[in-house]
């Protein structure tokens, strides 16, 4: 495990492999600790490097800086600490969603971009009923101090929920995948960044994203969209939303796959990336 200063928080990362470089972005609520299956197979072409985004893991946990445009600044500048002036971006989640707006504000630094299990969160302010049955979290940790009380009284307990309710089978993750992660968001700080992250959508990243689209902005870079059949927008058609916020994009549903896309189907994942990245 690496530290860069970047942006004016320590961000922790490793890298691993030689070739071109491969960024990689974990989602909430997780770390880095979600590549595990795949970076060590990507890094036997690219130099993949895997941070713990601002808030998470063992990056720092300031209070404030959550919405997107600054987290992508922070990936950003740790691509540059690195020596390297553009990456191929693959993002899950919280993080697609930080690549997205990545790839929106410096489009220049990313050559390729592939987004797992998610459709922009404009979209997602849009849809109405679909966000309130199936992404009652986003309204729940908008709350201020609410979650983190009532999640804090057993980390595990809540966390697990969503390791059993988003993945395909209901079995969960590997035993000791969740205890990473609850290790991760049991030390101070950590839940309140990782709900902070999810507090940003709304109004900051919601007005950001409304800019961009109001000024016709889109991503121009080749895109990959990837869900699982399902996962968390199975209830949208994931490539017709993605084609509206980006020109140049195709993508498919994972079969027999829940959200959590690296760690239930990683052997289909690779296929993908290889493919796209190639």
């Amino acid at each position: 495990m690496a530290v860069a200063n970047v942006n004016g928080l320590r961000m922790h990362y490793e890298t691993a492999g030689e070739g071109p470089p491969l960024v990689l972005l974990h989602g909430w609520p997780q770390t880095r600790h979600c590549w595990r299956k795949v970076a060590p197979r990507l890094a036997e072409r690219y130099t993949v490097i895997t941070p713990d985004l601002r808030g998470y893991g063992r990056t720092d946990k300031p209070t404030s800086g959550y919405d997107k445009r600054t987290m992508a600044a922070d990936v950003s500048g740790l691509l540059r600490s690195l020596g390297f002036g553009s990456a191929a971006v693959v993002g899950h989640d919280r993080g697609a969603r930080v690549a997205h707006r990545w790839g929106l504000d410096r489009p220049e630094e990313v050559e390729r971009l592939v987004v797992l299990d998610i459709v922009p969160t404009r979209e997602m302010w849009r849809a109405g009923a679909v966000v309130a049955s199936g992404y009652w979290h986003w309204m729940f940790h908008l709350q201020p101090d609410l979650p983190e009380l009532l999640a804090g009284k057993d980390i595990g307990a809540y966390l697990g929920h969503f390791f059993e309710q988003w993945t395909f089978d209901r079995g969960g993750l590997e035993a000791e995948a969740i205890a990473e992660y609850v290790r991760a968001f049991s030390v101070p700080g950590a839940l309140r960044a990782g709900f902070d992250d999810y507090r940003a959508s709304f109004p900051y990243d919601a007005e950001a994203d409304d800019a961009d689209h109001e000024a016709g902005r889109r991503l121009t870079m080749p895109m990959l969209a990837l869900w699982g059949s399902q996962g968390l927008p199975r209830n949208f058609d994931v490539l017709d939303v993605w084609k509206r916020y980006a020109e140049n994009v195709r993508g498919e549903a994972i079969p027999d796959c829940g959200h959590f896309v690296a760690e239930e189907r990683p052997e289909a994942l690779l296929e993908r990336l290889r493919e796209f990245l190639r």
